[in-house]
């Protein structure tokens, strides 16, 4: 019997890894979509090709450096702009929104399943970015599907999915979820700045070491610093 087949977009964080992972386990035969869009580092991309080699899968990595000036109003495609710490809920996490970033990573990787008469492409968006990002939400994700059927009327696969499994689920349970089918966290990059190590008190620093504790797995990442931040909201 044929695997089923799934264009996944991997950014080399937690997320997209443990997405990748899970439906491996699931049966479906992967192929990794990157994207190098000018972010403040691209670290994260060898992990995403770390990701890739562990589950043998075709890997590519699109480089759409040429939008860098065009998405310049985010601290992580801009150098002027500091990354800011805190919790997630903090009102200055809003530096961190790329616009439109995964309209554009989705609408790249269905062209590719498109043309490879694949059926699903998956995102690792999740219940946890729903505040700060609007393009992480169900209605976006809703749709976008809709706008992708109509976008490739005639080509597009009849049962076209766009997977998105953790989008009602929390980081901890995607670290949950991630340890059960063997992911290996310290070969998955969160931080937003890039350094030898996680800074610790960045947004996605600070939620990745919540995640892990309130999972109740060990986090093997190394970090610089430990803060404690309360949710504001």
């Amino acid at each position: 019997m044929e695997k089923m087949k799934a264009i996944a977009i991997v950014s080399g964080g937690l997320d997209s890894v443990a997405m990748s992972y899970v439906l491996a386990s699931e049966g479906y035969e992967i192929v990794l979509i990157s994207f190098n869009y000018g972010q403040r580092h691209s670290k994260e991309l060898d992990y995403a090709a770390l990701c890739a080699g562990h589950l043998k899968s075709e890997h590519h990595i699109v480089d759409v450096r040429a939008l860098t000036n065009l998405m310049n109003t985010s601290s992580l495609t801009s150098n002027s702009i500091e990354v800011p710490d805190g919790h997630y809920a903090e009102e200055t996490m809003k530096q961190t929104v790329v616009p439109n970033r995964n309209a554009i990573m989705i609408n790249v990787a269905t062209a590719l399943a498109v043309s490879k008469e694949i059926s699903v492409v998956a995102t690792g968006v999740h219940g946890g970015d729903h505040f700060i990002y609007p393009d992480c939400r169900p209605k976006f994700i809703d749709s976008q599907l809709e706008t992708l059927k109509i976008a490739n009327d005639g080509f597009i696969a009849t049962d076209f999915q766009l997977l998105t499994p953790f989008i009602h689920k929390s980081k901890a349970d995607i670290v949950s979820a991630g340890e059960l089918v063997g992911v290996p966290w310290n070969q998955t990059w969160s931080c937003y700045r890039g350094g030898e190590i996680h800074c610790g008190s960045c947004g996605t620093c600070f939620e990745r070491r919540e995640a892990f504790e309130i999972a109740g797995v060990y986090d093997p990442t190394h970090y610089a610093s430990t803060p404690t931040f309360v949710d504001p909201r």
